[in-house]
């Protein structure tokens, strides 16, 4: 709607779309557009653009304005009728732009526009943004017939003029009279759609939802009857107020939570508001925010992700997820960025280096809002790290680039730190000490039992820490956490035994003869050693230099993937325990004792148990339980 070519008008004619637009026409119309809403959402948006033209073009031309400054785009819907109409005071168009701009699209070249759009996948459609022809024809999409009514700002009332077209092949054009500036599209509605889009309520929403932060009022004329009178109300449907493009010193705390609210339904105020504006080679503005919990959402399957996208004020995505990676899709908001391109229907963006950009912006921009609450408010964001952190683990993995700066928001329970208190990957290495090369962890099914585990025995007598892994996340986390500021992460129960142990345990040759009996009665285990790392407990169990970690591969089980590779691990026995003594003492003295057996059998038991894993044959250690207490019972 933002042809000014002024034309003289000539007679009423009737004239046939040009081959490539009925093509392009059924593509609109059937293919391109998901959701048929968009009709209004281009409708309104073309009409936005006439307004904003003529205010330029006013500039210089003031005559343009003429007394009709109060600049409003009306929609009115007729349920009799069955009619939808759309109405702005903008530019308008001569009868020689009416036949140009709705006659024909891509003036370059319809045909090589036409193979480019049956060519395009969803990702590289060609972009239109901005030309009038296609979004209008997406009215076609809910109409079978198609009314403008338009005369040039500037020209006198009886050079308006009239089109008409039902889409199917031809269009007719008379001279009429006008006697406003502007254009009217008035929609006759498909049968089927009358009573969708004649519903006020089903207007309002989707002007709501798609131009609600317009800057011309969006009016819905509704006629109301008052003691017998019927009069015509206009009610602002729209909210005109876009936050993002205030400057942050003019808003207050309040505006920013009730905007958040509206945005989410997220009834807690946010925990951090990201509101700035990009500049340089891409120009955008971002207003995100960061809940201060988990949101509901989560909780009710995997949540939409992505911010919002917007073009001067209108929304083209309701979740884009191409602004930020996966793992911060706890991130509400939204980014306004006129110079971006889209593709024909306005919903699906391309991947170019525009984009890019902004989403390598917004990616830092979050990280270094995560750790200015990390550092400055922890009580905040232990809060918030309790509801999301398992989210933002993924982002080690998934995201190599920040792999460091996503790591250091991470938050874990650990030895050292008090039940239910965590620490980060930071204040563990400012607590080591210097000559400690590597960061040791625990993974598991709970902190307790980790905290009780075999295996951080060794650590506790040396007050060495060890970082509890207790999320499903987190062994999916590992592989792209290897090390963490020059410091290797290490799996305490590794086969390799760390430097920091308890006292040795007697030479290796006084515990032969068990170790070799032990390994002939356990074939479920890789190995049988003495233990370096054990202090009070007689045995622990393992795992083997590059094997899988006893708790993933019980998480694989629980998963249903019962043909994932099992590996048998290592049991670990510790040679100053009383009891390990004793079975050394009946080794050496009756090697055939079927005691050892069974005895050897229930270490590997306790082992299991101390470690987490389910018991393979519990009722068998049951029974094994039940003869040592007769046995003994019975002396």
């Amino acid at each position: 709607m933002s042809e000014t070519t002024n034309q003289t008008a000539s007679a009423p004619e009737k004239m046939e779309f040009r081959t490539e637009l009925k093509q392009l026409l059924h593509l609109i119309t059937h293919s391109l557009y998901s959701d048929k809403r968009i009709f209004l959402r281009e409708l309104v948006s073309n009409a936005s653009d006439a307004i904003h033209k003529l205010r330029f073009d006013s500039l210089d031309s003031q005559e343009l304005l003429g007394n009709d400054k109060d600049f409003k785009i009306h929609i009115r819907a007729d349920e009799k009728l069955g009619t939808l109409t759309i109405r702005d005071n903008g530019i308008g168009m001569t009868r020689a732009g009416v036949i140009d701009n709705l006659g024909t699209v891509a003036r370059s070249g319809t045909k090589a526009f036409l193979a480019k759009v049956k060519e395009a996948t969803a990702n590289n459609r060609p972009d239109l943004i901005g030309q009038f022809g296609v979004g209008f024809y997406s009215a076609f999409m809910v109409a079978d017939q198609v009314e403008v009514l338009t005369r040039q700002a500037g020209d006198p009332a009886d050079a308006g003029t009239r089109w008409k077209s039902d889409g199917q092949g031809e269009f007719t054009v008379e001279s009429c009279d006008k006697p406003n500036r502007g254009t009217e599209v008035i929609l006759h509605l498909k049968e089927e759609e009358k009573d969708e889009f004649t519903n006020t309520y089903t207007l309002q929403q989707i002007v709501r939802q798609f131009s609600d932060f317009l800057e011309i009022p969006v009016v819905l004329e509704e006629e109301v009857e008052k003691e017998g009178v019927s009069k015509l109300e206009e009610r602002i449907l729209n909210d005109q107020k876009a936050l993002w493009l205030r400057p942050k010193s003019e808003i207050t705390p309040e505006e920013y939570n009730s905007f958040y609210t509206n945005l989410t339904g997220d009834q807690e105020p946010p925990a951090r508001v990201i509101h700035y504006a990009g500049e340089g080679t891409v120009e955008f503005r971002v207003l995100l925010f960061i809940p201060s919990k988990r949101p509901p959402s989560f909780d009710y399957g995997e949540p939409k992700t992505g911010p919002r996208l917007y073009v001067q004020r209108v929304m083209i995505m309701e979740h884009c997820e191409a602004l930020l990676p996966r793992y911060m899709r706890f991130v509400a908001g939204l980014v306004d960025c006129p110079d971006l391109p889209l593709n024909i229907s306005r919903e699906i963006l391309q991947h170019n280096k525009v984009l890019e950009t902004i989403r390598k912006d917004l990616t830092r921009e979050v990280l270094k809002a995560l750790r200015i609450l990390k550092e400055d408010e922890a009580a905040k964001y232990r809060i918030f790290f309790d509801g999301l952190g398992g989210v933002v683990k993924e982002g080690v993995r998934e995201d190599y680039a920040n792999r460091e700066p996503v790591a250091g928001l991470l938050l874990f329970s650990s030895l050292r730190s008090a039940p239910g208190d965590k620490t980060s990957l930071d204040a563990y290495i400012e607590a080591v000490p210097k000559e400690q090369e590597e960061i040791f962890f625990l993974s598991g099914d709970s902190e307790a039992l980790l905290r009780a585990s075999p295996i951080v025995e060794a650590y506790r007598a040396k007050e060495r820490d060890v970082l509890f892994l207790t999320e499903p996340v987190d062994e999916y986390m590992l592989p792209g956490l290897r090390e963490y500021k020059g410091k290797k992460l290490r799996g305490a129960d590794a086969e390799k035994p760390p430097e920091e142990v308890a006292e040795k345990p007697p030479e290796s040759g006084e515990f032969s003869n068990l170790v070799d009996l032990m390994k002939k009665w356990l074939p479920e285990v890789a190995d049988v050693r003495l233990s370096t790392r054990l202090v009070d407990s007689a045995c622990c169990l393992v795992t083997p230099a590059g094997g899988m970690s006893a708790h993933l591969e019980r998480m694989l089980e629980r998963m249903g993937q019962n043909d994932a590779p099992r590996g048998k691990r290592i049991l670990e026995i510790n040679g100053s325990h009383q009891a390990v003594q004793a079975l050394r003492g009946l080794a050496e003295k009756s090697p055939e004792d079927p005691r050892l057996a069974l005895y050897s059998q229930l270490l590997l038991d306790e082992a299991f148990l101390a470690d987490g894993t389910p018991l393979p044959e519990p009722g068998a250690h049951a029974r094994r339980i039940n003869d040592l207490i007769a046995r003994d019972a019975a002396r």
